[in-house]
C-alpha cells in the first residue's frame, strides 16, 4: 500500500473517531447519571478556566506586559500563573466534557490520565511541602523581600503585599525596617517617601475615619520602637502567616481533603463511564457478528 494512502486513511480515522457522532447505547439510570454528572461539572469548569485564562490575558494586556522593555520580566509576572492556571483548567476539562458528552474514549482516556497525573502531582507536593517544612519560611522571607523591592514597579506585586499588610496587620517580612531594601523608601532616597513605609503599614490609615492618608508612613523608619507603635504596625508579615496558617490549618487540611476527593471521585466517574462505553460497545460488536 501506498505510504501517502495509508497516512491519508488513518487521518481520516482519527476524524471520523473525534468529530462524527459516535454510536448511542442505552445505560443504566446510573450510568446515565454519572455521565451527565461527568458533563455538567467539567462545562462549569471550563467556563471557570476560561474566566480565569481571561483574567490573566487582561492582566497582562493592561500592565503591556509583551511590551519589548518588559518581556524579559515576563515570567515572574504573577498574571503568568492566571494564564496558565486557565489554560491547563480549560483544556483538561474541555476533554472531559465533550468526551462525556459524546462518549468518545480517546478523550476520556486522556481526561482519565490527566486527573491521575494532577493527583500525584499534588500527593507529591504534599510530601514534599511536609519534608521542607523548615525551609518554607526561608522561601517565603526571600519571596516577599522580593516583592518588597518590586513594590513600586509592580502593580500586581504591589496589591498582593497591600493585602498582606492590611489583612495580617503587619509591615515588611521580619519588622518595617525592612522597607530599607526598597529604593524609593531607602533613607538615602532623595523622594519624599525616603525612610519610610507603605501606608498598608499604618495602624489607623484613614484620616479622620473617612480620607485613605498615603502619607500616613513617611518617615516610619526613624522612629524607635516605641513612638512607631501607634503609627505603624511592627511586626513582620511573616509571623502573622505562620500565625495564620496555625490558626486555621484545620480548615487548609479539610479544604484539601475534599479538592482530592472530588478529583478521586471523578476519576472514579470517568473509569466507570468508559468500562460502560466499552461494555456497550463490545456486546454491540458481537450482537452485530452474531
Amino acid at each position: 500500500m501506498d505510504p501517502l494512502v495509508g497516512t491519508a486513511q488513518l487521518r481520516i480515522k482519527n476524524y471520523v473517531t473525534l468529530f462524527v457522532p459516535q454510536p448511542q447505547y442505552t445505560y443504566s439510570l446510573t450510568d446515565s447519571f454519572l455521565k451527565y454528572v461527568l458533563f455538567m461539572s467539567n462545562l462549569l469548569f471550563t467556563v471557570l478556566g476560561l474566566v480565569v485564562l481571561g483574567v490573566g490575558m487582561w492582566g497582562l494586556i493592561n500592565k503591556e506586559s509583551f511590551a519589548q522593555e518588559k518581556i524579559g520580566s515576563l515570567g515572574t509576572d504573577p498574571m503568568l500563573v492566571f494564564v496558565m492556571l486557565g489554560l491547563v483548567l480549560t483544556v483538561l476539562c474541555l476533554s472531559g466534557c465533550v468526551g462525556a458528552l459524546r462518549e468518545n474514549c480517546c478523550l476520556l482516556r486522556l481526561f482519565s490520565a490527566a486527573v491521575l497525573v494532577l493527583i500525584t502531582a499534588q500527593v507529591l507536593a504534599a510530601i514534599l511541602a511536609y519534608s521542607l517544612q523548615g525551609q518554607i519560611g526561608s522561601y517565603l522571607r526571600s519571596g516577599m523581600l522580593a516583592a518588597m523591592v518590586r513594590y513600586q514597579d509592580d502593580l500586581d506585586l504591589r496589591f498582593i503585599t497591600d493585602e498582606i499588610q492590611s489583612s495580617l496587620q503587619c509591615c515588611g517580612a521580619d519588622n518595617y525596617r525592612d522597607w530599607e531594601i526598597n529604593i524609593y523608601y531607602n533613607c538615602s532616597a532623595p523622594g519624599v517617601l525616603a525612610c519610610g513605609v507603605p501606608a498598608t503599614c499604618c495602624v489607623d490609615p484613614l484620616e479622620n475615619g473617612t480620607v485613605w492618608n498615603s502619607q500616613c508612613g513617611v518617615g516610619a523608619q526613624q522612629l524607635d520602637e516605641f513612638s512607631a507603635q501607634s503609627v505603624i504596625f511592627l511586626g513582620g508579615c511573616l509571623g502573622g502567616i505562620s500565625r495564620w496558617i496555625e490558626q486555621h490549618s484545620g480548615l487548609i487540611g479539610t479544604t484539601v481533603i475534599i479538592i482530592l476527593a472530588v478529583q478521586i471521585l471523578t476519576l472514579f466517574i470517568t473509569t466507570r463511564l468508559l468500562d460502560s462505553i466499552q461494555w456497550h460497545k463490545a456486546n454491540s460488536i458481537y450482537s452485530n457478528s452474531g
